[in-house]
């Protein structure tokens, strides 16, 4: 039997689409609906589900964040408000989407097309989503393609800081902030990872998690385990950063 995740903050939204399922593909076992992303990432990992219909606007992390994060076989259908421009580059780069509101011919068609399809390879959807990603961010910051992001407005205590982006060493989704990370500090922001992406320079800030972006001026290199997990070592720090699988072929080149 197949299983699926469904991922949405809006309850309604998640209740109606798992009711709409259940019409659809009879066969298909729903074994959880996360009211988040970080919620949705944890229990795809511990479930491993077949399917994961993930909302993209969602707290803790985004759906696209969730869907880079995936280790194992899990396909992602990607529910969306974004306008009909975007949703033609979700389909042709293979990954499916949902686009609110719900039509019940669409979703027969989306339920049609994965019963056939093989699942994808993990480098199929680690390039979907690279180039997702940043023009998903851009539509996110009003429309436009978004400045390079020189300084972050950071809290630590009653302070609020300017910190210059040079000095990051990394930034990592924690709950509801974004720790920024420098030699000296940790700052906290309320930016998500997913828009950070979308600001940063991408030669110099590169996203090796779902919920870790790693400045390259200060990569002191990288280390693989005995199970060839990938690790990144930063300057100065003695505690190293996990690579998710769908980020691995970016040091292949190292």
């Amino acid at each position: 039997m197949t299983t699926a995740l469904i991922a949405d903050d809006e309850p309604h939204l998640a209740q109606y689409l798992k009711a709409q399922l259940a019409q659809a593909w009879p066969d298909l076992q729903i074994l959880k609906v996360a009211a988040n992303g970080i919620e949705a990432a944890d229990a795809i990992a511990e479930l491993q589900p077949d399917l994961a219909f993930l909302d993209i606007q969602m707290p803790g992390l985004t759906g696209l964040e969730v869907a880079q994060g995936i280790e194992g076989g899990t396909r992602v259908v990607f529910v969306t408000a974004y306008d009909q421009y975007a949703v033609e580059a979700f389909d042709a780069r293979a990954v499916d989407y949902l686009l609110k509101p719900l039509k019940a011919d669409r979703l027969a068609a989306c339920v049609e097309r994965l019963r056939r399809a093989a699942p994808a390879g993990d480098g199929a959807l680690a390039e979907t989503l690279r180039r997702l990603l940043p023009a998903a961010a851009a539509a996110t910051l009003a429309g436009g393609t978004p400045a390079r992001l020189r300084y972050i407005r950071a809290a630590q205590g009653e302070l609020v800081h300017q910190v210059p982006v040079d000095d990051v060493l990394f930034f990592h989704a924690d709950d509801k902030y974004t720790v920024v990370q420098t030699a000296t500090a940790e700052h906290l922001i309320r930016t998500p990872i997913f828009e950070l992406a979308g600001q940063l320079d991408p030669d110099r800030f590169w996203q090796v998690h779902r919920s870790t972006i790693i400045n390259l001026d200060h990569l002191a290199g990288t280390r693989r385990d005995e199970q060839s997990r990938l690790f990144v070592r930063i300057r100065g720090r003695d505690n190293e950063l996990p690579v998710s699988r769908a980020y691995v072929h970016l040091f292949k080149a190292m």
